[in-house]
């Protein structure tokens, strides 16, 4: 296994910052990948949770957080947030980061299938078990196909895209990235391939089908509010608008108050604010986006809990 599990990890002072660290909090790291940012919270943190679902990231966890004994590391995917905070005999935490999206490592390591720049088996599976990209290819039907590259990859090109993967297929097994990256190509308009990689938008897709991304973080929400003691935080970093929007829409139903319409004389409702938002949003800077041009689309929000 490659060894260099690196992450660029985007927004990384301002995450840190964003989790108010201090010697008495409990803080769950639920994308713990290369140990970038759990490294920084046990160094500040009465306790470390670092959770994540790769099992190349454990191996590497386990040796870069070797030196900490207030680190817990849990293979797990971390909307199961919940189980693995009882499973530790703790009564709750103190705060919560999800850093989404792929690692560069994922990326960078030709033969996991993330990459569109490499030629590899088509895989994606961040747990590396369970539904692949391979399946989602060759197995889905035509109609299903440009729903899930419409839905997550927003690709206005789903349909064509769709029928020219059944085609392919029905010749041979569509087995690699670049095999798949070719098809993609083929089902767009010449003037479209010179906006950007043609296949981003595909790929995306099929990785959040594959890893069910956007339920997980629905579902990792939910469940983190409720381990959280008062006064924790929940800091998220999203990579596009879809996951950014779940985030964005969680927050804003956990900070709103009275829902009574507009004309009623005094609240029946009895809602209350869950909490605050401590600052609305942050995108990286220039100098961030210089240095990693994978930033772009990166946004930081946090929820504060009552």
């Amino acid at each position: 296994m490659n060894m260099e599990f690196k992450h660029k990890s985007v927004l990384f002072d301002e995450a840190i910052a964003a989790l108010e660290l201090n010697e008495n909090k409990i803080i769950a790291d639920g994308t713990a990948g290369g140990g970038g940012h759990s490294k920084e919270i046990a160094k500040h943190a009465k306790r470390l949770i670092a959770i994540d679902q790769d099992p190349d990231a454990i191996s590497v966890l386990k040796e870069r957080l070797g030196e900490f004994s207030n680190a817990s590391i849990v293979r797990s995917n971390f909307s199961n947030i919940k189980t693995i905070v009882s499973d530790l005999g703790l009564s709750g935490i103190d705060g919560m980061l999800l850093d989404l999206g792929v690692s560069s490592f994922q990326l960078d390591n030709g033969d996991r299938g993330f990459s569109f720049h490499q030629d590899a088996p088509l895989d994606m599976r961040m747990s590396k078990e369970g539904l692949s990209a391979y399946d989602v290819v060759n197995t889905y039907d035509e109609q299903a196909l440009a729903q899930v590259i419409w839905k997550y990859g927003e690709e206005k090109f789903s349909r064509s895209i769709a029928r020219n993967i059944v085609k392919a297929r029905e010749v041979s097994p569509i087995e690699t990235t670049f095999q798949l990256v070719d098809i993609i190509k083929a089902s767009m308009p010449a003037k479209e391939l010179k906006k950007g990689h043609p296949a981003r938008r595909t790929f995306q897709a099929i990785r959040i089908e594959v890893n069910r991304e956007l339920d997980m973080l629905s579902e990792a929400l939910e469940n983190a509010f409720e381990c959280l003691n008062p006064g924790g935080i929940i800091a998220v970093i999203t990579f596009h608008s879809l996951e950014d929007r779940i985030v964005k829409e969680k927050f804003s139903e956990w900070t709103r108050g009275c829902t009574c319409p507009k004309e009623f004389p005094v609240c029946v409702c009895g809602n209350k604010p869950k909490g605050e938002l401590p600052f609305k949003s942050k995108s990286p800077g220039e100098e961030e986006l210089e240095d990693n041009p994978r930033a772009r689309s990166s946004r930081l929000r946090a929820f504060k809990k009552y």
